[in-house]
């Protein structure tokens, strides 16, 4: 049997790569140190535990959720007016996803047509593409350059393509790049989205990950967001709640309701007792937020200061839990050079990181780590590194 047509724009996943090349490494008996995957391996905070505990064991919450209930809805609303000083319509203007990942798959589906044109950055998070792709969208691709401190420029869009495009997708902090954005290159993003009549969603799922006193936002703060866009916010990170899968699109009601009724169609809503959890979560005790963005911070600092001491030099991350660091001259003079340097960095170190090519175009030439191992792994990779002489 062949598989449907649309299937022939996806080749392997690049993690599922990468995890194939860990897995044989780890069965011949090497010690690998991997940083490839951004799976936090900091856990939720107790409270939140005991409360998705305590709630397993009711039976009268194995019954399909359908939808959200009243109280994630009104609790969520409370968290965006405490935290992101925005004001939202619980009924009307969210609905949870099962994590970002579910809402970034499906938005596309819910808002173009084949054949539709939407803009998405370069380099992206794999999914910002391919869940457009799925839906047989012509993508238009928006470098974001180191020299513009990965910043996108949209007097650089093409006129044409500006007139097409009917979404465009956005996401500061940044994944893979770690970098943020100010508040006039919002406004400017606002700007643009009026000008050619084009939604906008808005990724803001690192936004408490934010280094060196600096704070973060939302986009739907920000004057006209509303009347143009949604955002994604997800509780994998912040709470370490990333295998529950809780995420939420917010926003603007219109495109709300088309997700929103896009999903009461191919699920049964979020899990009820993972629903408690998330309540738990954001209305609970928050000193864990600033706890976790310390760690990921003290972790940065580590790989940022140690690396470079091993010969390999790049930009401190501004935000996110990532790193986003150029690959030695001789890989990059390289065609397929950044899963050149991949490879040979995890054969001769035992490190592993994603290629930045897995991310589009511009990716090519880096790579992405990922701050999910402790400060004394990170020590003992630069160690590797060091010892490895692909920086010499």
């Amino acid at each position: 049997m062949q598989p449907a047509n649309r299937m022939k724009v996806f080749g392997e996943g690049v993690f599922a790569r990468l995890a194939a090349m860990k897995k044989e490494k780890l069965a011949a008996g090497e010690s690998i140190i991997d940083l490839s995957i951004g799976a936090p391996n900091i856990p939720p905070p107790a409270h939140v535990m005991e409360v998705m505990s305590r709630e397993v064991l009711k039976p009268e919450n194995y019954l399909y959720a359908i939808s959200d209930t009243t109280e994630l809805r009104q609790a969520v609303a409370a968290w965006y007016a405490r935290r992101y000083e925005v004001k939202l319509d619980p009924a009307a203007e969210i609905c949870s996803l099962l994590g970002s990942q579910d809402g970034l798959g499906h938005i596309a589906l819910s808002l173009l047509d084949e054949g539709d044109t939407m803009l998405v950055p370069d380099p992206c998070y794999p999914v910002f593409a391919d869940g457009p792709k799925l839906a047989g969208v012509r993508l238009v691709y928006m470098p974001m350059k180191r020299e513009n401190k990965y910043l996108i420029d949209f007097a650089a869009i093409d006129e044409e393509d500006a007139r097409k495009a009917k979404f465009m997708l956005v996401s500061y902090p940044n994944n893979p790049t770690a970098a943020t954005a100010p508040l006039a290159w919002y406004e400017d993003l606002i700007k643009f989205a009026k000008k050619y009549d084009i939604a906008v969603l808005h990724d803001n799922a690192y936004s408490e990950l934010v280094f060196d006193g600096v704070t973060c936002g939302s986009f739907l703060a920000i004057p006209g967001a509303k009347d143009v866009g949604i955002e994604f916010n997800s509780l994998s990170k912040t709470y370490g709640l990333a295998g529950a899968r809780i995420g939420f699109c917010l926003g603007k009601a219109e495109i709300v309701k088309y997700l929103a009724t896009l999903k009461s169609n191919i699920d049964y809503g979020m899990f009820l007792p993972i629903q408690k959890a998330a309540i738990a979560a954001i209305t609970g005790d928050q000193s864990c937020v600033a706890t976790t963005r310390a760690a990921y911070e003290e972790r940065r600092d580590v790989l940022v200061k140690r690396f470079a001491e091993a010969g390999w030099k790049m930009d401190t991350p501004a935000g996110s839990m990532f790193a986003w660091a150029p690959i030695p001259a001789k890989y990059a003079a390289m065609d397929n050079g950044s899963e050149n340097f991949v490879i040979d960095m995890l054969n001769k170190s035992g490190v592993l990181v994603t290629p930045g090519s897995a991310f589009g175009p511009s990716g090519e030439g880096f790579v992405r780590m990922a701050l999910v191992q402790n400060s004394d792994a990170l020590q003992t990779a630069a160690n590797r590194l060091k010892q490895s002489g692909l920086f010499a």
